[in-house]
């Protein structure tokens, strides 16, 4: 780990201030799927936590490898992409399927008697 002492002072505390920022960010999504009442709510929290901590984290190792080994960060704006594209789509079919789910659960309210649909049909 000889290589990690390169990395000059204030390239560290962006970094570590980055992945702090991420991780919290993503403890407060999985505790937000713990404390919430519904299933709804749940939904949010760490799907809007994940697409922010991960940006974080990545964008600590982006920093970190570019100046350690001036490489591309190809790998990590990958990861960034697919992170930020199937986390709505995830929260949006999640979302349907309740959706679903709760609609075949519960009875539709049915009038009991027709509403006429004109005033000759109400004699």
């Amino acid at each position: 780990m000889s290589h990690l002492t390169d990395l000059p002072s204030w390239a560290a505390i962006l970094v570590c201030a980055l992945l702090l920022l991420g991780a919290a960010m993503t403890l407060i999504g999985s505790l937000g799927l713990i404390r919430l009442p519904s299933f709804y709510d749940r939904l949010h929290a760490p799907t809007i936590t994940t697409s922010g901590g991960t940006l974080l984290v990545c964008l600590a190792s982006i920093l970190c490898f570019a100046i350690l080994q001036s490489r591309w960060i190809f790998h990590e704006l990958l990861i960034i992409f697919f992170i930020t594209a199937t986390t709505p789509v995830m929260l949006m079919l999640l979302g349907q399927a309740a959706l679903y789910r709760d609609r075949l659960e519960k009875p539709r309210d049915v009038p009991q008697k027709p509403v006429p649909l004109s005033m000759a049909d109400s004699q």
